[in-house]
């Protein structure tokens, strides 16, 4: 398999942490993205609110496969203007104000830009003592504090402040030379810095897929609409590509690359997930399996929409997810090989070309799947494909 150019990665991952997408507020991200791939010479359209729609072309265009990962972050917009001049704020995407408060932010007003602080709404020990160790952890119970004059709500308005105005916090990036990455937002800029690295090694290798594959770039997947209007083609296989925690109770690893199994929204496609692990597997690829218990996936809402697609999910392993997050290059390159690795494999069935079975002589069998890969690759439309692979 191509190799990752792993200085990329780590260049386009810096960069695209530089720019606020929170959900809602995406449209430089989606710009950025799309010159990335304009270099890679990989033609892509926009739907009209942003999702990046792309081809890789293959060896033939049916079964076609999509991977997608999503550009939009968790953030925060203005909920209210406060008598005392700070900002309430209304999160955007699912998670705690635990991870908000100290957190230097910018504000974005329909005429520029304020930065500020969140804060719980007792900040200062030498005025509360321990009344601020007893405060609930709530967006009730934090706010902002512009660095501006703005003493009261009156001056909140004079400054051009109004309720919807998105917060986007600081992603405060670290490269360490253990390796090690961490800041806000890895979820999924480092997911999309592997899918633009992954495709970048194939392009750079010459080398043609088998078969069309469609990278995805989404903007909802935070607040649960991510690739709900994505797929225009006839996809049979689904690729979400998002992040793995890394926590008491769970398998992932920021040294490896996890293929989760299951997660809210229940199990993934059984051929699919094994064909990733086999993949995987070929490759000496660092690979754990996982279920994600409060999690959901641009898969989930491919689905949900109606697409009768097999899904699958690949991760890169993550600490303290949605908070200050971090993750190893280890992880990042075992997620880009094996999405290069993906990319170039055979389509797990070639019979997926037709949108449904009219008996059950290709139907797939869960417990002889490698007994059905085999006599589906006989198809000769397949055939002919792995026969002319080089």
């Amino acid at each position: 398999m191509p190799e990752p150019d792993l200085d990329y990665l780590k260049r386009v991952l810096l960069e695209m942490l530089a720019i606020p997408s929170p959900t809602g507020f995406t449209d430089t991200i989606v710009r950025y993205v799309a010159e990335r791939l304009d270099e890679l010479g990989i033609p892509y359209e926009l739907t009209r609110r942003g999702t990046i729609r792309a081809t890789l072309k293959g060896r033939q265009n049916s079964p076609d496969r999509a991977v997608s990962a999503h550009l939009d972050t968790i953030g925060a917009s203005v909920r209210q203007l406060q008598d005392n001049g700070r900002l309430a704020l209304a999160p955007v995407g699912c998670w705690s104000s635990r991870f908000a408060e100290g957190s230097r932010v910018s504000v974005f007003t329909d005429t520029g830009v304020y930065r500020g602080s969140v804060l719980p709404l007792m900040a200062s020990g030498h005025a509360f003592n321990t009344a601020i160790d007893q405060m609930p952890v709530s967006w009730e119970h934090v706010e902002v504090r512009l660095d501006a004059y703005c003493a009261t709500r009156a001056d909140c308005e004079a400054l051009g402040l109004a309720i919807g105005d998105f917060v986007a916090f600081d992603p405060l990036p670290e490269f360490t030379e253990s390796g090690h990455i961490s800041a806000r937002h890895l979820d999924d800029k480092a997911g999309v810095a592997a899918l633009l690295t992954a495709l970048k090694a194939v392009v750079d290798s010459g080398r043609q897929p088998l078969i069309d594959c469609h990278p995805l770039f989404t903007i909802t997947e935070e607040t649960g609409s991510g690739a709900a209007a994505a797929l225009p083609w006839d996809v049979s296989e689904f690729v979400g590509i998002d992040i793995a925690p890394v926590a008491p109770g769970q398998a992932s690893s920021e040294h490896a690359v996890s293929v989760a199994m299951q997660d809210s929204s229940g199990p993934y496609d059984y051929h699919l997930s094994r064909h990733l692990l086999k993949l995987a597997g070929d490759q000496c690829l660092p690979v754990r399996r996982d279920v994600f218990r409060y999690y959901f996936s641009d898969a989930h809402s491919a689905v949900t929409a109606g697409h009768d697609i097999r899904t699958a999910l690949v991760a890169f392993g993550c600490d303290a997810t949605h908070g200050y997050e971090r993750t190893h290059i280890d992880s990042l390159a075992a997620l880009s090989r094996l999405l290069s690795g993906y990319l170039l494999s055979p389509p797990v069935f070639a019979s997926d070309s037709q949108p449904a079975n009219t008996s059950l002589e290709r139907f797939s069998h869960q417990l002889e799947h490698d007994a059905q890969m085999e006599s589906d690759t006989r198809v000769p439309a397949v055939d002919s494909l792995i026969g002319n692979k080089g």
